[in-house]
């Protein structure tokens, strides 16, 4: 039973996790328009390569990771300048068509596995997120990590992610095949505005998390 429950709340928790539209997502829309399902499935294949031991240590290490309020700073700043990045070669490869196979195109020509690993690599979103969640299920008792359990736990999360990837890249697919309004005129402002949105949630959050606490402290 322990087992069967460590795999449904890892598969529920990392399936809604990865629905949200975030880079990889977007990454992986642009693989699977232009190179198809196989070199997608290959993609997140790479991606949950990289989340399995972003889970694995995550979870070993969860209430010592909370604790490191420097790290965890570090990492919250790094992905603002991260999501604003973003956002900006986004903006030059729908605006400027002739400069977006050196901005999202080039990557093609090298391994979808790779271009996963070494992407997901660089996605520290995900460790105050896996952080966060492994350390309140730990406490709510809602998975247990005793053994081999564990590792039950972490196969429900990848098989989360990987459908969640996939579902919500083929679905933006069919959206973006349809000639309409949106995907002609909308998405190329909408996808950079997304991401000064995160970067400007991120920031609200630094600021609640570090300073405004810290306001009230002095």
């Amino acid at each position: 039973m322990k087992k069967v429950k460590n795999i449904s709340v890892g598969f529920l928790v990392s399936f809604l996790g990865s629905v949200p539209i975030g880079y990889l997502n977007l990454v992986g829309l642009e693989i699977y328009a232009k190179s198809g399902l196989h070199n997608l499935v290959f993609f997140l294949f790479g991606v949950i390569f990289v989340e399995t031991f972003v889970i694995y240590f995550t979870l070993l290490f969860a209430k010592e990771l909370i604790k490191n309020r420097k790290l965890m700073k570090i990492i919250d700043l790094f992905s603002v300048g991260f999501m604003l990045t973003l956002a900006f070669v986004f903006y030059l490869n729908f605006n400027e068509p002739t400069k977006s196979n050196y901005y999202l195109g080039k990557y093609l020509i090298y391994s979808p596995f790779i271009i996963g690993v070494i992407l997901n690599g660089f996605n520290f979103l995900q460790l105050p997120f896996w952080t966060s969640w492994n350390l309140h299920l730990l406490n709510g008792k809602y998975i247990t990590i005793e053994r081999k359990l564990k590792y039950y736990y972490i196969a429900g999360t990848l098989i989360g992610v990987f459908l969640g990837m996939l579902s919500v890249i083929i679905i933006l697919q069919s959206v973006l095949q349809q000639p309409n309004q949106f995907s002609k005129g909308i998405l190329p402002v909408f996808i950079p505005l997304f991401f000064i949105a995160l970067a400007g949630i991120q920031l609200f959050k630094i600021y609640k998390k570090y300073f405004r606490v810290n306001y009230y402290i002095n």
